[in-house]
C-alpha cells in the first residue's frame, strides 16, 4: 500500500444508515441461541459492553443511544443482583428492556415483510455495471441478503485473528489513508465488478493496514459508494458498487 505521513486520528461516525443499539441486542440474542423474554442479562451486557470497546478502539464514535442502552443493561443486571424477597410482587428487572425489544422486532419484521413484496414496476429498470452487463443478476439477488453492521465487525474480527503477529504487531506509523484506501476500493470494484470482504484485506497488511481498510468499507457503506451482501449457504460477504 501506498504510505502516508499523515498522523492525524481518523474517526469514522455511525450515522442512521448503521444498525442501532436495539439491532446489537437482537445481534447479540440471536448469536447466543437465547430467548428474548429468558435473556441472560449478565451475559448479553457483558458481550455488549465488549463490542462498544472494541468498536471504539477502531476510532469508531459511537451514538449516544449506545451508551444509554448500555447504561440501562448495567442498572437491569444491578437490579437482579440484589436479594429478592417472597412477597416482593414487582415484575422481573428485565421486562425494561424485553418489552421495547419484542416491539421492535415486531416493527422490523413486519417491515422486512413489506419490503420483500413486488412492487409495481420493480424490476421494470435493471442497474448495471460499468460494463453495460446486469449489477446484481436476479438469480444471484436472491441468494444474498444485506449484512449488517455487527455481522461486518465479526467478520473483520475474524481477518484481525488470521493476521500473523509478524504484521499485526508491526508498530510503524505510516499507514495509508482512509481517503487513499476509498480510492483504491473504488478502482478494484469498477475493475472486478465486485470483490469479497476477505479479498480486500492484504495477507501481508500491518495492523493499521486493515484498520484503514476497514474503516474505509464503513465510509463507503455510510456514503452508499458500495452495498454490503452476504451469501446465505456460504456465509461469504461480497461487497459492490453501490
Amino acid at each position: 500500500m501506498e504510505q502516508t505521513q499523515d498522523q492525524t486520528p481518523y474517526f469514522v461516525k455511525l450515522g442512521e444508515l448503521f444498525d442501532g443499539p436495539m439491532d446489537l441486542l437482537v445481534h447479540l440474542v440471536k448469536k447466543n441461541e437465547v430467548d428474548i423474554h429468558d435473556i441472560p442479562i449478565a451475559l448479553i451486557a457483558q458481550q455488549y459492553m465488549e463490542y462498544l470497546e472494541w468498536v471504539k478502539s477502531l476510532n469508531i464514535d459511537v451514538a449516544g443511544e449506545f451508551l444509554v442502552m448500555a447504561a440501562t443493561l448495567a442498572h437491569i443486571k444491578s437490579r437482579m443482583l440484589l436479594p429478592t424477597q417472597e412477597e416482593d410482587e414487582d415484575e422481573d428487572p428485565r421486562m425494561e428492556i424485553i418489552r421495547p425489544l419484542a416491539e421492535y422486532l415486531q416493527l422490523k419484521y413486519a417491515a422486512e415483510d413489506l419490503m420483500s413484496r413486488n412492487r409495481l414496476d420493480w424490476d421494470v429498470f435493471v442497474r448495471t455495471g460499468f460494463d453495460g452487463t446486469e449489477a446484481l443478476p436476479e438469480k444471484e439477488s436472491s441468494d444474498l441478503v444485506q449484512v449488517g453492521l455487527f455481522e461486518l465487525i465479526e467478520a473483520f474480527q475474524e481477518i484481525v485473528k488470521r493476521v500473523s503477529p509478524k504484521y499485526f504487531l508491526d508498530l510503524t506509523p505510516d499507514v495509508i489513508s482512509v481517503k487513499s484506501r476509498i480510492s483504491q476500493i473504488k478502482d478494484i470494484l469498477e475493475d472486478q465488478g465486485s470483490a469479497t470482504f476477505q479479498e480486500l484485506f492484504e495477507t501481508h497488511a500491518t495492523r493499521g493496514d486493515i484498520i484503514v481498510t476497514f474503516l474505509a468499507i464503513l465510509e463507503m457503506a455510510k456514503g452508499q459508494m458500495i452495498r454490503i451482501m452476504q451469501h446465505v449457504k456460504s456465509g461469504i460477504i461480497r461487497i459492490f458498487n453501490g
